[in-house]
């Protein structure tokens, strides 16, 4: 059996499982093994402090991981953009990368799927290098994550092809509203039926994905489960908070985009958090360049081990998890549990 919708149609996927971006950090490896698993694996927006500073590019990272996945499957996949007013590469990042995949054709056939965030939906698609790339027959679709229902009318409006509809329960960057994936799923589905949209914070089930098809989204985005995963390029200190976690280990706090959820630990409890945009941008205008590197060592202090002094990104459904699995199982028990519990609902109309 099989779970046959409009995304695993539209991305060519055997499976409706993406994996969430999570730069800076990555996740070339972990793209991979998704892919190669029948979900759609997707390479972050890498920029840690410690390359930046010795002179290496999003841009060259981004090429190189790109290689990398074309090396090692044929499966399809995707990439992450993060287009906020702070990321100084990601102009470069949406005109230079849609020219690198056109020039490649194993690129071309196999990246099907763009993923920008934490930023405008307008700065992909208005991009020429991109509207070359669509129009020269490549199948790539450009998703932008909606964390809030206006932003969801914004990306529409922009002429995406999907959306990533975001919940508070997420691990990373989340939106001032902190409206829960089970309300704001309602609310955009209610709003904007048929588009499709693939859901993403607090996903780690086969409970939640049959929850997510059923309420019209297409597909599940996974963060937290898949970093809590054998093949995922974060430090094994990381990956061991959580099968011992629970759904309050994680906390809201102030992050370099807004609010942003992290593990409890000594980093995040000193962490103070914003109440709007208005005093986020104000705060912004009296960080030095200096503080800012300093707090992008912290989420690097992290990804290397340190999860003591580090900013540990993780959502609540680490509560869920109990166990480090390979891609492969996770996503395997995760799709025939939804199949259970899809055909189980199937019963209960008469």
């Amino acid at each position: 059996m099989v779970i046959e919708t409009n995304i695993t149609e539209m991305l060519g996927i055997k499976h409706p499982i993406v994996a969430a971006p999570m730069g800076p950090f990555y996740t070339t490896d972990l793209a991979i093994a998704v892919s190669e698993a029948g979900g759609c694996g997707v390479i972050s927006h890498t920029a840690l402090v410690s390359e930046i500073l010795a002179g290496r590019s999003a841009l060259d990272i981004m090429k190189e991981d790109m290689m990398k996945v074309v090396e090692h499957t044929d499966k399809p996949f995707g990439f992450n953009i993060r287009t906020s007013r702070n990321e100084l590469e990601a102009a470069a990042l949406c005109k230079r990368i849609p020219e690198f995949i056109l020039k490649n054709p194993k690129l071309k056939e196999q990246c099907v799927y763009a993923i920008t965030s934490a930023g405008s939906s307008k700065t992909l698609p208005g991009s020429r290098s991109f509207q070359k790339l669509k129009e020269s027959g490549s199948q790539i679709k450009h998703f932008h994550v909606a964390p809030a229902l206006w932003l969801a009318d914004k990306c529409i409006a922009s002429g995406v092809d999907g959306m990533v509809v975001t919940g508070g329960e997420g691990g990373g960057h989340q939106s001032y509203e902190k409206v829960s994936t089970m309300v704001l799923l309602q609310q955009i589905t209610q709003k904007h039926p048929d588009f499709p949209i693939i859901a993403c914070g607090g996903f780690a089930t086969g409970q939640a994905l049959a929850a997510a098809l059923t309420m019209g989204a297409g597909a599940i985005a996974m963060g937290s489960r898949f970093i809590a995963s054998k093949e995922s390029e974060f430090h094994e200190t990381y990956k061991s908070v959580v099968p011992a976690a629970t759904a309050q280990d994680t906390v809201l706090v102030t992050g370099a985009l807004g609010p942003i959820r992290l593990w409890k630990n000594e980093y995040s409890l000193h962490h103070d958090l914003v109440t709007s945009k208005e005093e986020k941008m104000a705060e912004e205008q009296g960080v030095s360049i200096e503080e800012m590197i300093e707090a992008g060592k912290k989420y690097e202090l992290s990804y290397e081990g340190n999860i003591t002094d580090g900013a540990v990104l993780l959502g609540q459904s680490i509560g869920i998890m109990k166990s480090i699995e390979s891609v492969p199982d996770i996503i395997n028990s995760i799709v025939s549990n939804a199949e259970k519990r899809l055909k189980n609902a199937a019963t209960l109309v008469k």
